[in-house]
């Protein structure tokens, strides 16, 4: 398999067109192709430079006239997580007529979108490159062969992948925010860049409770570890 990361600007694109215009970003959790209406419906992760930035961002992408569906399912601060679905884009068409396929989730910024993209052999990704000149700019951040024992080792360890995820999904809302700024602000380094104390007065509550919090975000996470190691090949 030939798999590409490219970092494609689409002319054409809703969420490229709003990035340009608004400090937002956009992160693709789950996406889905119907081949029939040649649309794609994505549910994404959007983060704003503050809340305003989210509120613009949002309201331009609901009007943008490639949008034919927009539902905003949650909203907290300067996050959001939408479900939408947009027409299918010349990029998009290039990709697909040339027998290519999505590989991983893509990350819109700064009116860029960066793009897993895999092909079946070399032909096919050499054509598309070529194609995909023509109506876009794009840089191809790399480009791998992947050969089928490197593929199997993919598939071999896509359970222990799947346990480490489960077990982030596993934490609360605290545990999670605890632990990312533990390390953030360097409490596991040694010498510690930060206390107890200092987590403490981040988040307005007691020693002992901040402990807490660590201790079950860790142990959650430990125990998640241990078993992903035991399903490693």
């Amino acid at each position: 398999m030939i798999d590409t990361t490219l970092d494609m600007e689409q002319y054409d694109c809703p969420f490229v067109d709003t990035t340009d215009d608004h400090g937002v970003a956009f992160s693709a959790v789950q996406w889905d192709f119907d081949r029939v209406n040649d649309q794609l419906e994505t549910r994404m992760v959007v983060e704003g430079d503050d809340r305003g930035a989210l509120s613009d961002g949002l309201s331009t992408l609901r009007a943008h006239g490639n949008m034919h569906e927009f539902d905003l399912l949650t909203r907290r601060d300067n996050v959001a997580r939408i479900r939408t679905v947009i027409a299918e884009t010349e990029a998009m068409a290039t990709i697909r007529d040339n027998d290519g396929y999505v590989t991983g989730p893509f990350y819109i910024e700064g009116g860029s979108e960066v793009w897993h993209v895999g092909f079946d052999d070399r032909e096919d990704a050499d054509t598309t490159l070529a194609e995909l000149e023509r109506d876009n700019e794009y840089d191809v951040l790399e480009r791998t062969n992947t050969d089928l024992p490197e593929m199997q080792g993919f598939v071999q360890n896509a359970g222990a992948a799947m346990t480490l995820i489960e077990g982030c999904r596993d934490l609360s809302d605290v545990e999670r925010e605890t632990l990312e700024t533990a390390v953030s602000d360097g409490y596991f380094e040694s010498p510690r860049d930060a206390t107890l104390g200092h987590l403490a007065d981040e988040f307005d509550v007691s020693k002992p409770a901040v402990s807490k919090n660590l201790r079950r975000g860790q142990q959650k996470m430990i125990e998640r570890v241990v078993e992903a190691l035991d399903e490693l090949e």
